[in-house]
């Protein structure tokens, strides 16, 4: 069992900058992905940043070029940096562990970002 916890989450104006950050606790996988998605009301949860256990990432392409997601391999943590922010990079963002070799995943409870215009 992987335990998540984010933080980060706020209401910002549009053009501004919050940092989203996840730490996992538990039977962390060796093999594994360390992600972000959202969801926004009414809409289908979107992956927003991936990181895996051989070091490569991987954005959506809604936010290439705005947000850098960062992973500190020892500590089993994730950071997603998320700059000049638009009204719809709103959305409930939750951090996600996939187990690879079996094919679990876990989810962190969420943290909400609101962008004002």
């Amino acid at each position: 069992q992987v335990y998540l916890a984010e933080s980060g989450g706020g209401l910002v104006q549009a053009g501004g900058s919050l940092r989203l950050f996840c730490a996992a606790s538990g039977s962390f996988p060796i093999n594994n992905g360390m992600n972000w998605y959202r969801q926004a009301p009414g809409k289908q949860r979107e992956m927003v940043a991936r990181t895996s256990s051989d070091g490569t990432t991987s954005y959506g392409d809604s936010v290439k070029g705005r947000f850098t997601v960062s992973r500190d391999y020892a500590k089993n943590t994730v950071s997603l940096q998320m700059n000049n922010l638009k009204p719809e990079d709103t959305a409930v963002y939750y951090c996600n562990v996939e187990d690879y070799s079996d094919y679990e995943d876990y989810w962190g409870q969420g943290t909400q970002v609101t962008v004002s215009s």
